[in-house]
């Protein structure tokens, strides 16, 4: 019996950003899973940057890391989280990536002397990556960022349309996600903007076989009948999407809506029935009234936006969820911190634990310290976080006495530099891309609370740094009141430590966040939210 041919299925946006392209694709890939299919998901962004990693997360959200060291866009961390699969780079394309490949052979000859434009060369190279990502996959979900007419998009748009082509479009389906405005002074949901989008992108050449309509409420007339008459969509190919309690709640209500079987058909797909019996378990485990709720203190950097640190809220939620309690998250400005020890005191006390998540640069980094400081000494839960890690051997070490121990990030000519950057890693400290990315070993010390949690001394967790503990302090460590419990295979590098007669206060060099996923909790994770409970 031949191979059925990999079927495509592209999401696109209009009106505005932060509509939900992201979890509209994640919740797809979902409900078409849950059919038994092999399903794979894509980000194709036409930001100019090669790659995500140099990108302000105050401005664009979180980095996300994948496996073999792509520094991504926070979209992949809700693909991986949905459909509970392992990302790899082909998962994570931007302009910058695909044209200085297209540069690099235009300069090595490649192109035979043929002048190099937009189409078809930028255009083929673009659905080269989309064909590459989707080889032995049943569906590839391609996720196109940013808004339709958004300057730096066309040439997206016309790669996905020249793609429907190639294959058939009968391989694949476009999705579209729209805004539903609702004006309370006449108390309904306008329909225009979303036919303004929809109008926008058939001008490109591209007919949307689904239409998800988003709004914030949900609404008092269905809208379906005039976006189906306005818009060319049967009614049966429109989703209504308002705000849920959860995210999670997304794929079941397309399901519900029927979305699952008019793609299915659509594409020729069998239709089988979903089993989503674990994922509706998981939601009413979501929804559930918690029987406590604990406060923790985020001592970030980036405030006030949770895309900064998306992975590790959505760890604690995974945590909290299955250990049936609610969280409250304290923002704690990490720059107000360093004031002083009493800065400290007066707005850490209010909190059951405290997480320090990663960052970059030197603002903001005495108040980790300080916060660090605080929960050695009053044994309030803590969990450090890559930079979290570093601050906290620092804070261990001023503890006992070491007042000038700092980081080279702080101070390159410090005396007592017990972080310091790694060998392999100096002369790389501004450009991107050089870091320690991805997927590393870990071994875990067989008497540590760690290795109880994790129930296992192998681990593989992912990466994204550049300073690391210097080894000249190792045998320094139980003295300040911490340990070494996980280090690399060959013990050159310190990975993991807790605190010595300490309830819980464990910090990784790596980002455990990458690997929580709403099904289960992760062991740091579900621990950290034990020790408070």
């Amino acid at each position: 019996m031949a191979k059925r041919p990999t079927k495509y299925v592209f999401v696109t946006g209009g009106v505005l950003s932060g509509l939900g392209k992201g979890i509209t694709a994640a919740s797809i890939g979902t409900i078409l899973k849950a059919r038994g299919l092999n399903v794979n998901s894509q980000k194709l962004d036409p930001y100019l940057n090669v790659d995500a990693g140099t990108l302000n997360p105050a401005e664009h959200g979180e980095c996300f890391v994948t496996k073999d060291g792509a520094e991504t866009d926070l979209d992949l961390g809700h693909y991986e989280r949905f459909l509970d699969i392992e990302l790899t780079s082909k998962s994570s394309v931007m302009s910058g990536k695909i044209l200085r490949k297209l540069i690099d052979d235009e300069r090595a000859g490649k192109f035979l002397g043929k002048t190099v434009q937009v189409v078809p060369h930028l255009t083929n190279a673009i659905q080269q990556a989309v064909l590459d990502a989707s080889v032995g996959y049943d569906v590839q979900i391609v996720e196109i960022g940013g808004t339709v007419g958004d300057y730096e998009s066309p040439a997206f748009f016309e790669a996905i349309r020249e793609l429907g082509s190639k294959v058939g479009n009968e391989n694949c389906a476009y999705v579209h996600v729209v805004y539903l405005p609702y004006l309370s002074t006449s108390k309904e949901i306008k329909t225009k903007p979303a036919q303004n989008a929809v109008r926008d992108l058939r001008s490109l050449g591209i007919v949307p076989t689904v239409l998800v309509a988003r709004s914030e409420d949900p609404s008092n007339n269905n809208p379906k009948s005039k976006l189906s008459a306005f818009c060319g969509v049967p009614e049966a190919g429109i989703a209504i999407l308002p705000n849920a309690k959860t995210v999670y709640e997304v794929p079941l209500t397309l399901e519900q809506q029927g979305i699952g079987k008019y793609i299915s058909n659509h594409l020729g797909l069998p239709n089988k029935k979903p089993n989503l019996k674990e994922w509706e378990k998981m939601v009413t485990r979501i929804t559930a009234v918690p029987k406590k709720i604990c406060k923790i203190g985020v001592v970030a950097k980036y405030m006030d936006n949770q895309d900064t640190y998306m992975c590790v809220f959505e760890a604690l939620r995974s945590a909290a969820w299955w250990n049936n309690v609610g969280i409250d998250i304290v923002w704690i400005d990490s720059g107000s911190l360093s004031a002083g020890d009493g800065a400290a005191k007066r707005q850490l006390k209010k909190c059951d634990g405290v997480v320090v998540p990663g960052g970059f640069g030197t603002r903001g980094l005495e108040g980790k310290i300080k916060a660090a400081q605080y929960c050695l000494k009053e044994k309030v839960p803590y969990l450090g976080l890559c930079l979290g890690l570093q601050m906290a051997v620092v804070a261990a070490a001023r503890n006992a006495g070491v007042a000038s121990a700092t980081s080279s990030e702080i101070d390159p000519q410090g005396t007592n530099l017990v972080i310091d950057t790694m060998n392999d890693q100096k002369g790389k400290e501004n450009t991107g891309g050089t870091m320690r990315l991805g997927d590393y070993p870990c071994v875990i010390a067989k008497d540590s609370q760690s290795a109880k949690l994790y129930k296992t001394l192998k681990i593989n967790e992912r990466h994204r740094h550049r300073y690391e503990c210097n080894n000249d302090f190792r045998d320094q460590y139980e003295a300040w009141g911490i340990r070494i419990v996980g280090t690399s295979p060959d013990k050159s590098l310190v990975e993991m430590i807790e605190a010595i007669d300490h309830p819980f206060m464990i910090a990784t060099q790596f980002h455990p966040e990458f690997k929580s996923r709403p099904s289960r909790a992760h062991p740091l994770f579900d621990g950290f939210l034990k020790a408070m409970i």
